[in-house]
């Protein structure tokens, strides 16, 4: 039988789904509360619209932050345009939801992270993303109990990072 499924395309298709419907409810609403979102994509992929000196600037990949002021958010199936201020140089971007690499909302310790069947696995502690000292990319296959805050009350440390090359077929 040559035939079955492929779990770690139908994640993928699954959480790029969850990113979109993020992004049309903040399209819509606005970012609630304390929210606001890392997003770091490849600047090398082909549907990727940036600035050519934010590509020559970030040749491989770029992290965003969607927190204070962004404007024209366009979500649509394929990915979604927003304009970012850089420096106070307001620039816009479209960035395909394949081009994601990780999703990150800090405010409630929440994080994905897309990985190629190129990628090494445990190249996650090389993640340069600039985030918070309180937040750490980790797979979720990775993180222990005690990584874990246990009293509901207790501050939280870690953002659970779901890994999806765990559930794919290599």
């Amino acid at each position: 039988m040559d035939r079955s499924i492929d779990y770690g395309n139908l994640m993928h298709r699954a959480m790029r789904s969850l990113i979109q419907n993020v992004l049309n409810d903040v399209a819509a609403n606005g970012l609630p509360g304390e929210h606001h979102f890392f997003i770091t994509f490849d600047t090398m992929h082909p549907d990727v619209e940036i600035a050519d000196w934010l590509s020559d600037r970030y040749p491989g990949e770029m992290t965003v932050v969607m927190q204070h002021w962004f404007d024209n958010l366009n979500v649509t199936d394929e990915g979604f345009a927003v304009t970012l201020n850089f420096g106070d140089s307001p620039e816009p971007l479209y960035i395909p939801y394949d081009s994601i690499k990780t999703f990150v909302d800090p405010s409630v310790e929440f994080g994905l992270r897309f990985e190629s069947q190129d990628d090494d696995e445990d190249d996650l502690e090389d993640t340069d993303l600039d985030l918070p000292d309180d937040v750490d990319l980790l797979p979720v296959t990775q993180a222990s109990s005690a990584d874990r805050a246990t009293d509901s009350d207790a501050p939280k440390t870690k953002a659970d990072v779901v890994s999806l090359d765990s559930f794919r077929k290599t």
